[in-house]
Parts: C-alpha cells; sequence; structure tokens
C-alpha cells in the first residue's frame, strides 16, 4: 500500500489536559519536551518531544477524557529512563512487564492521568 495518503513523517498526539501551564512545566521539566507554541485563546499548545517529528498537541479542558491509545516511547535503557522519572514521582501502573526475548514494558501517567509507555526492545536484529 505504501504511502497513498501522502505522509509527511511528522505525527502530532494530541492529548487533554485540565490545566496548561502545569503540562507545560511537567512535560518539560519530567519528558524534555521543548514548547513549539501556545495559543490561550484556543486552549491549545503543542510541544515538540525528544523524538524527531513527533510532537505532542495538548487541549486545555474541564475534565479531561484519558482514555484512548498509549503513546509507546522506545528507550535504550527501561530500568534508568523508569528510575529518573521516579525521582520526579512519576506514577507507574504497577512494575516493569518483561516478555523474554521481545520487549520490557512500563506504563506511566501525566498528572491528568494520561498514559503513556516506555519500552526497550529486546529482540536482536
Amino acid at each position: 500500500m505504501g504511502n497513498t495518503l501522502g505522509y509527511t513523517g511528522e505525527l502530532t498526539i494530541a492529548t487533554q489536559v485540565r490545566d496548561m501551564a502545569r503540562a507545560i512545566e511537567w512535560y518539560s521539566e519530567v519528558l524534555g519536551f521543548e514548547l513549539v507554541y501556545r495559543m490561550d485563546e484556543m486552549g491549545w499548545c503543542e510541544m515538540a518531544s525528544p523524538v524527531s517529528g513527533v510532537t505532542i498537541g495538548f487541549s486545555q479542558v474541564e475534565k479531561p477524557k484519558t482514555t484512548g491509545p498509549v503513546p509507546v516511547w522506545n528507550v535504550a535503557d527501561i530500568d534508568a529512563a523508569r528510575a529518573g522519572l521516579e525521582a520526579r514521582h512519576v506514577r507507574f501502573d504497577g512494575d516493569t512487564m518483561t516478555i523474554p526475548g521481545m520487549v520490557r514494558l512500563a506504563t506511566f501517567f501525566d498528572p491528568d492521568g494520561n498514559a503513556w509507555m516506555l519500552s526497550q526492545t529486546l529482540m536482536k536484529s
């Protein structure tokens, strides 16, 4: 099928937050994202992730809906990444899960309860 839709190599993941300023601060300080732009009149901002071409769009709403797809961030060392987040009091959903020979996974939450996941590939290429 290929790139029949004309994908550009960029991806924006949209999620809802209760407090835009708090979200910007948390994603900057905890995950290393950078603010691209903020439109207070629309209750929207976008932040660049450390992954090339991937931005996160935040929509400020009174009651965020925190269900839906869970973005998975592949990291080189999941134990080190998790320890860094835990040092910043980030809440995780249980222990890191290991599927032998395949992957290690750890789900964590932002202050609004949005789920995100860390992944470390164990498969040898």
